[in-house]
């Protein structure tokens, strides 16, 4: 009997709109990591923390989805020609999942008009409309926000 009552306590649960959560579903982290400036050091600080976020999140077997975003002077972190830490990044990329790296499109546009041609960002870089309000909607969704 006791198994018939379970089955109906989650089906009722179910169709009532509550998520069921059982202990082997590793809770998700999110952390967003911001870039503004062009140096060498802090951008390799922030990809020092992702990969301890990263490595901490799985030694006691929890998920992280991480966001890196790039504006101002930041953006050379992501630039093709100018990045110091672009062939870090690549590797990063293939061996963690749930990394992100966002470029501000209001970066990318002033500094294409300033070099008068297209900037070109490492194939790794997603462009978004503006690198500010992307960190403003992640906090808004629940992200951690980290600035290092």
């Amino acid at each position: 009997m006791k198994p018939l009552a379970l089955t109906i306590l989650l089906i009722s649960a179910l169709f009532a709109g509550l998520s069921v959560v059982t202990a082997a579903d590793p809770k998700m982290h999110k952390v967003a990591i911001h870039v503004d400036e062009n140096d060498p050091a802090r951008m390799n600080m922030a990809l020092n923390n992702v990969a301890n976020i990263k490595k901490y999140y799985d030694s006691v077997g929890e998920k992280v989805e991480i966001e890196l975003v790039a504006y101002g002077p930041g953006l050379h972190m992501f630039r093709s020609d100018t990045s110091p830490v672009k062939d870090r990044i690549s590797v990063m990329s293939l061996e963690i999942d749930n990394l992100t790296f966002s470029a501000c499109g209001n970066t990318h546009n002033n500094m294409s008009k300033k070099a008068g041609k297209d900037i070109v960002l490492v194939d790794e870089a997603n462009l978004v409309p503006s690198g500010v309000v992307q960190l403003v909607t992640l906090q808004e969704q629940g992200y951690s926000y980290v600035r290092p």
